[in-house]
């Protein structure tokens, strides 16, 4: 959701950009995951400097640098989706929406600005870091066009990251680092973790990790603030 005035072809040709891009992502990591990331770092960068459509003030743009943490491929996963049979089986029944409830269809996750924005968790990823495993919700945006969406909140933000947890995956707006359906698995890898648009701008409404994706850690790989 956005509150400041872009104009609709210039976010639909930002959109159609982002998918590109992680299109050749997917290819490059296919192959070579670091040539993939170093890729994504520079079209990206480029992107969020040169659009119109960019989350970044205008008056910032020119000079707009992306500032990372160093390339570590050991926080590069393929993860099973895990899925609870009890919600898998109430994803057909009826079920009322408490207010700020949750539930497999009745999620609502916080956002940066404005009301919370209803979600689906689809199921869990548990992830391998050195310091132990972790679980992750993964979610459903049920809107029209749908897609995955995997925000997360970790020990680096407010510091050097944005106070407000950072994305991993957001499929209905291209950002997308693939997967095989056929055995139920999804890429998540944490040097693909950038900061939502209001991070950048306050006027855009983000949705943000709700308390089940704020990790006891630190995941010092992806976007960082400058």
């Amino acid at each position: 959701m956005i509150e400041t005035a872009v104009d609709p072809l210039d976010l639909a040709d930002w959109r159609r950009r982002v998918s590109e891009l992680y299109a050749e992502v997917r290819r490059l990591a296919a192959v070579h995951p670091p040539a993939a990331h170093a890729y994504w770092r520079s079209a990206r960068e480029s992107l969020y400097r040169d659009h119109k459509a960019s989350p970044v003030l205008a008056e910032s743009r020119s000079s707009f640098q992306a500032v990372h943490f160093a390339y570590d491929s050991g926080l590069r996963f393929e993860l099973s989706l895990i899925v609870d049979a009890a919600e898998d089986a109430a994803e057909d029944r009826p079920q009322p929406v408490a207010a700020g409830g949750g539930g497999l269809l009745g999620l609502t996750l916080p956002v940066s600005s404005g009301q919370p924005l209803r979600f689906r968790r689809i199921g869990w990823l548990d992830v391998p870091f050195e310091g132990g495993p972790r679980r992750l919700a993964l979610f459903w945006l049920p809107e029209y066009s749908g897609g995955l969406f995997l925000p997360f909140r970790d020990g680096t933000n407010g510091r050097e990251t944005y106070g407000g947890g950072r994305y991993l995956l957001d499929s209905g707006k291209g950002a997308d680092l693939g997967g095989d359906p056929a055995v139920g698995t999804v890429v998540v890898d944490f040097n693909f973790a950038y900061q939502p648009s209001c991070a950048f701008d306050p006027r855009w409404s983000c949705p943000l990790a709700p308390a089940e994706n704020r990790l006891d850690l630190e995941v010092r790989s992806g976007e960082r603030i400058g």
